[in-house]
């Protein structure tokens, strides 16, 4: 198993973004497909979002992203609306993969991180009234 569980890796980049494709396998032997998008600032940091799929669930994804391809190529090319006069992109480096800028000391968007906390029981609830009253 590669760094941080990853079996497979592949970019593809257009436009300014770069996607990641990560199939990974985490501690319960669980594999999933975590897509990163990366996109540089105006600050020279990356923004980026992602998503997972897990194995059990890739095939109702596939279908969907298919359903949406096939709406995507019977709409065809939409002509852009007219905007503000075009504004050349400045140039910038290409997008570093996630695991590359992961463990360098270079500034890192944070990332957010969800704590779960278990119900408490209503014994739990009044004892701590209790306290308070």
């Amino acid at each position: 198993m590669g760094i941080r569980g990853e079996l497979f890796s592949t970019r593809f980049s257009c436009e300014g973004r770069t996607y990641f494709f990560n199939v990974k396998e985490n501690r319960n032997g669980d594999i999933f497909l975590s897509v990163v998008e990366s996109k540089p600032t105006e600050t020279e940091t990356y923004d980026r979002r992602s998503i997972v799929v897990f194995q059990e669930n890739m095939e109702g994804f596939m279908r969907a992203m298919r359903t949406a391809a096939g709406y995507m190529e019977k709409a065809g090319p939409r002509a852009k609306p007219e905007a503000a006069p075009h504004q050349p992109m400045r140039a910038r480096p290409e997008a570093p993969s996630p695991r590359e800028d992961s463990h360098s000391g270079a500034a890192r968007i944070p990332r957010r991180i969800v704590i779960k906390k278990k119900p408490q029981s209503s014994d739990s609830k009044e004892s701590k009234s209790k306290e308070l009253g």
